[in-house]
């Protein structure tokens, strides 16, 4: 008998939890924040982002009238991440129609004038370029404000290990592409 009321009591306590609705402040304090940490070292990279359903759209950004030359606006907000589900990055191979080399970044041809697409990796992670900490560029394709995607890899964790791509140039997409091979997602504290 007393086992039958605490199988009850307990069957009443979780149909109350499940039907219980959590209002909008709850659910916005339990969403889970990430941090980036080099995989080779754990270096934490980032600081506690928040994903997004997609990579946004870049900004549009006239950097032909600027008044000082450097890097457009940047794709992902602040405090945000999201996963490029596209390929990124070299290698660049001749396509049979023109499109986007790479997401964000119009087309590109090579020097016979065929249409070049990137079949580089797909699900970088993308963030503001301003979100980390503790990198520096090497291998940069250069440009004549920033750095391009072109030349792949071009950002140097602490330890020595290329963990990310950088585009800072005035006229692409301010972004920055971590790799998912060098790079581990973390729970933020």
């Amino acid at each position: 008998m007393e086992d039958q009321r605490h199988q009850d009591g307990a069957r009443a306590q979780l149909h109350s939890e499940q039907t219980a609705v959590p209002d909008a402040t709850m659910v916005e304090r339990t969403a889970q924040l990430t941090v980036f940490a080099c995989a080779a070292c754990g270096a934490v990279l980032t600081g506690p982002l928040k994903r997004l359903p997609a990579v946004p759209e870049a900004p549009d950004h006239a950097w032909w009238d600027a008044e000082e030359m450097g890097p457009s606006p940047a794709t992902v907000p602040s405090g945000c991440y999201a996963i490029e589900t596209e390929p990124y990055g070299p290698p660049l191979v001749v396509a049979e129609t023109p499109g986007p080399v790479m997401p964000r970044h119009g087309t590109h041809y090579d020097i016979d004038g065929r249409p070049l697409v990137s079949r580089g990796p797909r699900g970088n992670i993308v963030v503001n370029p301003d979100d980390c900490r503790g990198l520096t560029t090497r291998h940069a394709s250069a440009a004549c404000c920033g750095a391009t995607p072109d030349g792949g890899l071009n950002q140097v964790c602490a330890c020595g290990t290329l963990v990310a791509t950088l585009c800072s140039d005035c006229c692409l997409p301010y972004e920055l592409h971590l790799s998912p091979d060098h790079v581990r997602a973390l729970p933020s504290p």
